[in-house]
């Protein structure tokens, strides 16, 4: 079914003012804004300046950072401070640049970018921020364009690979868990998926790939490390308001999968059931407006889904009915057009490209292609759902060591009683969940990668405590 919302009756209207532009916005607030690439360099005439963007939490240091792609390179940006964020250090890379995409991996930043060659992929070593970063990696040795990234636990995946001597390749992947800084090259999808032509992004969950196969739709995977082959779950290729698949993210139960299709544009999301990957059905189509063009999904439990909506900015929806989304909030990162102003231009690919809402404080990065990069925040709605600093640890003199934390963790809580303990990884995964009523537990950390989680401990459905802690083997 498709649901739609007017926007002004989410609740009472609200504008924020940076510079000259004011930015409309409902339930989703303003907190800072940089625009640190001066020039105006863009393609087609539309003064696109920036493109993917990613967070990264320096736990050693507790601080923030923006990593966010541009036409120039890529920027790394302190937003500790969101109200007064600061440029650290950039990297240059392929002037120009229309796309550029980011991930990271304990302190290593993977840019690629899919602009014709030349061109490189990048590793930057991030570890020695905020002072400045080092780049490790910079060519064409492992492959020189790639359209998308993503990280699961240690591997790195990418989508519609392309390498000198060999050409296209719709997805690869890569291990990064004993050489982050050099990845070793496991397999190439084609090798056993031959007609799958083009893998534009994939969500990937232990080892699980939602892919978004372009026009063949989606495509659901599953790397099979003993093996070393890739297997197909599940497919969809004729749903409702279908297109060019873009990008999907899947809810922490892995229940639902929110989809976008962003060619032609005003597509509207998809709400995907993929408990039975014999079976994917469409339970829901929603559209902020007429108009709006869905590019990028990111979701935070099993509620609230953010999508970049170009034109129209950052929508925020609340998906905990999957039959019936409702539109709870957004940020129009691009007021010079669009249906939130009543002024759609009919340039459907400008504004809000991409968005980051995993940061352990609760702040929202949002990227607009022609605007810059936002800072936001969206506490009314959210609560203490996301954001440790905002957290009261109910629950005192918990002791939780070591930490780092290499086959274990062990917990001293103050008092026995009914405990959930929960890690969760950076972007809002839970991979280890255990109950417990002693006043000492244990958690087994050995099959966790390296990495910064989340500890939180849940009494009665209430969080009393939360910590960031790291697993270093």
């Amino acid at each position: 079914m498709k649901a739609f919302l007017p926007f002004l009756i989410l609740s009472i209207f609200s504008s924020h003012l940076t510079g000259q532009i004011t930015y409309p916005s409902s339930n989703i607030g303003l907190v800072g804004h940089i625009d640190p690439q001066s020039t105006t360099i863009g393609v087609g005439g539309d003064a696109r300046r920036y493109s993917g963007c990613w967070g990264w939490y320096q736990a050693n240091k507790n601080r923030e950072y923006a990593l966010v792609g541009s036409s120039t390179g890529t920027w790394f940006i302190d937003v500790t401070n969101p109200a007064n964020p600061v440029v650290c250090d950039s990297v240059s890379g392929k002037f120009s640049c229309t796309w550029r995409e980011i991930k990271t991996y304990q302190n290593y930043c993977y840019v690629a970018s899919d602009d014709g060659a030349p061109n490189t992929f990048q590793i930057i070593d991030m570890q020695y921020l905020p002072d400045s970063v080092r780049v490790v990696h910079k060519g064409t040795t492992y492959f020189e364009r790639g359209h998308t990234l993503w990280v699961d636990g240690s591997k790195l995946y990418v989508g519609g690979e392309t390498k000198p001597g060999v050409g296209l390749r719709a997805m690869t992947l890569y291990e990064l868990a004993n050489t982050p800084a050099a990845p070793q090259f496991l397999r190439a999808l084609p090798s056993d998926f031959p007609s799958i032509n083009y893998v534009h992004d994939m969500f990937v969950k232990n080892d699980t790939i939602y892919a978004s196969c372009a026009n063949q739709g989606l495509n659901v995977l599953k790397y099979i490390g003993a093996s070393n082959t890739f297997s197909l779950l599940g497919s969809l290729s004729t749903y409702p308001g279908s297109g060019y698949n873009h990008s999907t993210y899947i809810t922490q139960n892995s229940k639902h999968l929110v989809m976008c299709d962003e060619v032609p544009s005003a597509l509207p999301i998809k709400v995907l059931n993929v408990q039975n990957l014999s079976n994917i059905i469409t339970t829901s189509t929603v559209i902020p407006h007429p108009n709006s063009t869905p590019h990028n999904p990111y979701v935070i439990g099993n509620r609230w889904a953010f999508v970049s909506c170009y034109q129209d900015g950052l929508t925020l929806y609340d998906i905990s009915n999957p039959s019936a989304p409702v539109l709870a909030g957004f940020f129009d990162t691009f007021p010079q057009g669009g249906d939130n102003v009543g002024n759609y231009n009919g340039a459907s690919y400008r504004g809000n490209w991409g968005a980051y809402p995993f940061f352990p404080s609760g702040l929202i990065l949002a990227c607009d292609m022609q605007n810059g990069v936002f800072l936001l925040q969206a506490n009314s709605l959210l609560g203490t759902a996301v954001g440790l600093k905002k957290t009261e640890n109910k629950l005192t003199s918990v002791k939780v060591y070591p930490n780092p934390a290499n086959t274990s963790l062990t917990l001293q809580l103050p008092e026995s009683g009914n405990y959930t303990l929960e890690l969760s990884n950076v972007i809002g995964q839970v991979v280890l969940k255990k109950n417990s009523q002693a006043k000492e537990v244990q958690l087994e950390t050995t099959s966790l990668s390296n990495g910064h989680y989340i500890l939180s401990i849940y009494s009665t459905g209430e969080r009393v405590f939360s910590k960031k802690v790291i697993v270093q083997h």
